[in-house]
């Protein structure tokens, strides 16, 4: 596996083809995830090979974006088996990256364990410190997209996410948990006060 060659690549497609309105899941997340992904392989004590595994796929894992957002897990799956042979990736290695990749799709489903990091790191910011800013840019991603309109909507589906959201790594249930139920008994309170019907919306 090249894998410096597969990072090169994916990195100049995102940075050429991804929407400027991605203010979210622009190429800052990406790297984000590939980040926390990389930390959490090495507190974890994940080999060598794996952790280069689980980081083409942190790399892969939005790739989809460059063609839609719809079902943008299976579109980023498709890009990596196009794309990861010319790399030296074997088929095998290529469909435990699109296990990954499709483990993060929400309600993230993980069945092993690089699958539960990668939607760790995926989801990370929910228990860090910039969460709030990292919210904003996911508010006005989908708001530039029209799929969401007011940010009423937009706490009573942050509460209803936080509340169906769990982390998987231990590293993650205990660095981040207990600052996302900060969060989310913040948004709760805030919530309470809009008048009107509660119920929350569905979807993330």
């Amino acid at each position: 596996m090249d894998y410096q060659a597969a990072k090169s690549f994916i990195l100049d497609k995102l940075h050429s083809e991804l929407s400027d309105q991605l203010f979210y899941h622009g190429v800052h997340h990406t790297l984000d995830v590939l980040e926390v992904a990389s930390e959490l392989c090495r507190v974890l004590g994940v080999s060598a090979y794996e952790t280069i595994l689980l980081k083409t796929a942190a790399l892969f894992h939005d790739a989809g974006f460059t063609v839609s957002s719809e079902e943008h897990e299976q579109l980023g799956c498709e890009i990596a088996q196009i794309h990861l042979p010319d790399f030296g990736y074997s088929d095998f290695e290529i469909e435990k990256i699109c296990g990954m990749i499709m483990a993060t799709k929400i309600p993230q489903s993980p069945k092993t364990k690089l699958e539960e990091i990668i939607c760790d790191a995926d989801l990370d910011y929910l228990g860090r410190t910039d969460f709030y800013e990292i919210a904003a840019s996911l508010f006005e991603e989908l708001r530039a997209f029209d799929r969401i309109k007011t940010e009423e909507e937009w706490n009573r589906i942050q509460v209803r996410f936080l509340e169906s959201h769990s982390f998987f790594t231990r590293v993650n249930i205990d660095r981040r948990r207990p600052q996302k139920l900060v969060y989310l008994s913040s948004l709760k309170d805030l919530v309470a006060t809009y008048d009107g019907d509660n119920r929350l919306p569905a979807g993330h």
